[in-house]
């Protein structure tokens, strides 16, 4: 969520493009495709990330390389939805490093979880852990990816 209020211009919008694929690339490379100096480059990203624009600066993992082939996406149902039993919940799994994301939903489900996991016996741990034995949840499916298609975390800008 944005820190403060920002308004992004068309070279904004390009630099996040360039930034979203690789944010490695050299301001001087980036400065030439979106036709700015790369002084111009380096303050544009600055104030980007002040204002909350861009959130984080991370590495994505590749989950198989450390042998955790396991991804399990979960609908969990609580238990109510008062708001205290939500702020629970909300906590519970964002404590969990094992929850990669967590969205609180409409549409008769409370949240849906993304998970991975090394094996099932540690799924089975974990949800143990966060579901059968939590006050918080009713109840909870599972949906096991049989191949990730998919992921990250690229905006369409």
């Amino acid at each position: 969520m944005a820190k403060s209020a920002r308004t992004l211009d068309a070279f904004d919008l390009a630099i996040l493009r360039i930034i979203q694929q690789d944010n490695k690339r050299p301001q001087r490379e980036i400065a030439e495709e979106v036709n700015l100096s790369a002084a111009a480059v380096q303050r544009r990203i600055a104030a980007m990330e002040e204002a909350g624009v861009i959130a984080a600066n991370v590495a994505l993992v590749d989950p198989d390389a450390l042998a955790l082939p396991i991804t399990a996406i979960v609908q969990v149902h609580l238990r109510d939805e008062r708001a205290a039993t939500v702020d629970a919940a909300k906590a519970l799994f964002c404590a969990a490093s094992e929850v990669q994301q967590c969205y609180y939903v409409t549409g008769g489900i409370s949240f849906v979880l993304v998970i991975i996991s090394p094996d099932m016996r540690a799924y089975d741990a974990l949800t143990r852990r966060l579901f059968s034995e939590s006050d918080l949840v009713q109840r909870f499916h599972t949906l096991v990816a049989l191949d990730r298609v998919k992921t990250g975390m690229t905006l369409p800008i």
